[in-house]
C-alpha cells in the first residue's frame, strides 16, 4: 500500500521551499491569476491592433472617477500593510482599525464602480425589461434621480451635528477637541470629494454605452467586472479576519499573522491589476 504524504500547515518557513505552506500556496494561486488576466490583456491588444477604428477611453469614461478609484485602491494597500505590521507589533486594536479601513476603501471602490456602470445603462435599461413594466421603470428612474439630493442633505445635517459636537467637546478637553475636529473634517472632505467626483463624472462622461455597444465596451465590462469580483472576494476574506476569524489571534497569533500576510499578498495583486487596467482602459 502506498503511503499518503500530507503537507501540514507550518508557521515557520520550510527548508525545501523557504516559505510557509500558505505563502507558497498564495503565490501559486497568484500565478494562475496572472495567466487569467494576462490572457484577457493579450486578447485586448490583439483586438485593438486588428480594429480599423478604436475609441479613446477618455472620450467614454470619466478620468477623474478612474483616478479617484486608483487612489482609493493604492491607499487600501497601504492600510493592508499597516494591518499586518500592527500584528507584528502585537497591537490588535490597530490591526482592526487598519483592516477596517481597508474594507471601507474597497467598498468605496465598488460603490464608485457601480455608479459608473449605472451611467452606461441609463437609457438602455428598457431593452432588458418587458414593455409591461416600462412605465414602472421610468417612474423608478425618476425617483432615483430625485434622490440625488439626499447625499447632500445628509452631508449638511452631518456638518451641523459635527459643529455642535465640537462645541461641546471644546469646553471639556481641548486636545480631544483637536483630534475630533481633524477626524470630522477629514470625513466631511472625503464625502465631499466623492460627491464632487460623481457630479463631474456624470457631467463629462458619456452615457448609454452597454456591453453590446462595441467591442471596446464589451472588453471594459469584462475586465472591470472580473476585477470587481476579485475586490468583492477580498472584502469577504478581510471581513472574516476582521470579525470572527480574529479569534485565532488568542491561541495562534503567529499563524493568524501569516494569514493576514497571505491575504495582503492577494490584495496587493488586486491593486496591481487595477493599476494596469486604469491606463489601458481610461487613458489609452
Amino acid at each position: 500500500m502506498s503511503s499518503v504524504h500530507v503537507l501540514p500547515y507550518t508557521v515557520s518557513p520550510r527548508q525545501d521551499t523557504g516559505l510557509f505552506n500558505a505563502k507558497l500556496g498564495i503565490w501559486l494561486f497568484l500565478g494562475s491569476e496572472v495567466m487569467l488576466f494576462g490572457g484577457l490583456f493579450s486578447a485586448y491588444i490583439l483586438l485593438r491592433m486588428g480594429a480599423p477604428n478604436w475609441p479613446m477611453g477618455s472620450t467614454i469614461l470619466s478620468i477623474p472617477i478612474g483616478t479617484f478609484n486608483t487612489i482609493v485602491l493604492i491607499t487600501s494597500s497601504v492600510t493592508m500593510v499597516m494591518a499586518w505590521v500592527s500584528l507584528k507589533l502585537q497591537e490588535l486594536k490597530k490591526f482592526r482599525m487598519y483592516l477596517g479601513l481597508t474594507i471601507l476603501l474597497a467598498l468605496t471602490f465598488l460603490m464608485v464602480k457601480a455608479f459608473e456602470y449605472g451611467a452606461k445603462f441609463s437609457i438602455h435599461y428598457h431593452e432588458y425589461f418587458p414593455a409591461l413594466f416600462n412605465l414602472a421603470v421610468h417612474r423608478l428612474a425618476g425617483g432615483i434621480a430625485a434622490m440625488a439630493l439626499v447625499p447632500k442633505c445628509i452631508l449638511g445635517f452631518f456638518f451641523l451635528w459635527a459643529v455642535w459636537s465640537l462645541a461641546q467637546v471644546a469646553f471639556k478637553d481641548f486636545s480631544r477637541f483637536v483630534r475630533t475636529a481633524i477626524l470630522l473634517i477629514s470625513v466631511i472632505a472625503f464625502i465631499g470629494i466623492i460627491l464632487t467626483l460623481f457630479e463631474l463624472g456624470n457631467r463629462h462622461s458619456h452615457h448609454n454605452f452597454p456591453p453590446s455597444y462595441s467591442t471596446y465596451m464589451a472588453i471594459y465590462f469584462t475586465l472591470t467586472g472580473l476585477h470587481g469580483l476579485h475586490v468583492l472576494g477580498g472584502i469577504i476574506v478581510n471581513g472574516y479576519f476582521w470579525g470572527p476569524g480574529r479569534r485565532m489571534w488568542l491561541d495562534q497569533p503567529e499563524r493568524f499573522t501569516n494569514r493576514i500576510e497571505v491575504a495582503g499578498l492577494y490584495w496587493h495583486f488586486v491593486d496591481l491589476v487595477w493599476i494596469f487596467l486604469f491606463p489601458v482602459l481610461y487613458l489609452l
